[in-house]
């Protein structure tokens, strides 16, 4: 099932949570309009808040929570990238400028903070202690990962076990988490809650180890971002650090070099070469397989349905994307 069928067996659900996200993006303020807007209409997937629905279907959920939910996690994933752009001081996402190289750092941050205070919102009107635990926990989580994320800037030193603890705070946890509570609102026991759990936390990792290949891969343009940028921020991404581990003296320290400094575009020709001839990018690809496996595989609990299909055609396509 490709992504175009994909989108059109879940239509119904995300013109739902698409209205509900432009309902509560409401406010008096012209600039949280203006921004939120903005941002939030920028071209993505909307792959968190569509694991939330695919799944409630495939567990056979017949409420309409899980729109709210999805939601709500869209406006927590959109306010990361608000605070993320600011940090890493990024231009680009998705092919467009950023929010903050065209509204400020300033604008970004707070409207991040409006749209993280209006998920909460949302929360309290579900009424759903659970719902909030896993939620809150999640955010803290991601801001926790985005803190381990800046130590690791700049730290040639940064381990293959650190890397993957960083992506699965800041990227695999809202993933679990859109998967996790279509099981919670739909009452399944707790063997089923736990498998949709490690679905999504296998999608979400093997999401971001392919996020963090493309990064040396792909076509700037397709990608929507520059290629290297990861290189230039001095992120020690698992790219690098196992091209560290198996590359010569010379091509190691040339790389640290380049982490320590954030001087990498200097050096991007060659050391995209080192990474081809340490095999990094196949072994993060592999990597990746194997995350999305463990995903696919966590779907047995499930019943065969089209929805089943679709989540397990989403672990495929993570793991396989060009953008």
């Amino acid at each position: 099932m490709d992504f175009k069928a994909i989108s059109n067996l879940s239509h119904t659900d995300m013109e739902a949570v698409n209205s509900l996200i432009s309902q509560q993006l409401s406010s008096d303020v012209a600039l949280i309009n203006q921004l939120g807007f903005y941002i939030i209409n920028s071209g993505g997937k909307r792959m968190r808040p569509l694991l939330t629905v695919l799944a409630a279907r495939a567990l056979g959920y017949k409420g309409d929570e899980h729109v709210s939910i999805a939601a709500i996690i869209e406006f927590i994933h959109t306010s990361t990238l608000l605070h993320d752009d600011v940090v890493d001081e990024s231009t680009m996402r998705r092919g467009r400028e950023t929010a903050n190289a065209l509204f400020g750092n300033q604008a970004s941050v707070l409207v991040g903070d409006f749209l993280y205070s209006r998920s909460f919102q949302m929360m309290t009107d579900l009424k759903n202690l659970t719902i909030m635990e896993v939620l809150a926990d999640a955010t803290n989580i991601i801001a926790e990962g985005e803190v381990l994320q800046l130590i690791n800037v700049n730290d040639p030193e940064t381990t293959e076990e650190s890397y993957l603890r960083v992506i699965y705070c800041k990227t695999a946890k809202l993933f679990e988490a859109a998967t996790h509570l279509a099981a919670v609102i739909n009452n399944n026991e707790q063997t089923v809650i736990d498998a949709m759990k490690t679905y999504g936390m296998h999608l979400g990792t093997a999401f971001q180890l392919i996020d963090d290949h493309l990064d040396y891969t792909a076509d700037s343009e397709k990608l929507g971002k520059n290629i290297g940028d990861d290189l230039a921020e001095g992120k020690p991404t698992l790219p690098l650090i196992y091209a560290m581990k198996k590359g010569t003296p010379a091509e190691a320290e040339l790389i640290k070099d380049a982490i320590v400094n954030g001087n990498g575009m200097e050096n991007l020709t060659e050391i995209l070469a080192i990474l081809e001839r340490t095999g990094s990018l196949d072994y993060t690809l592999a990597q990746a397989q194997i995350e999305s496996e463990k995903a696919i595989a966590a779907l047995d609990v499930l019943e065969d349905s089209e929805h089943k299909q679709a989540l397990v055609s989403l672990a495929y396509l993570a793991a396989n994307r060009s953008t």
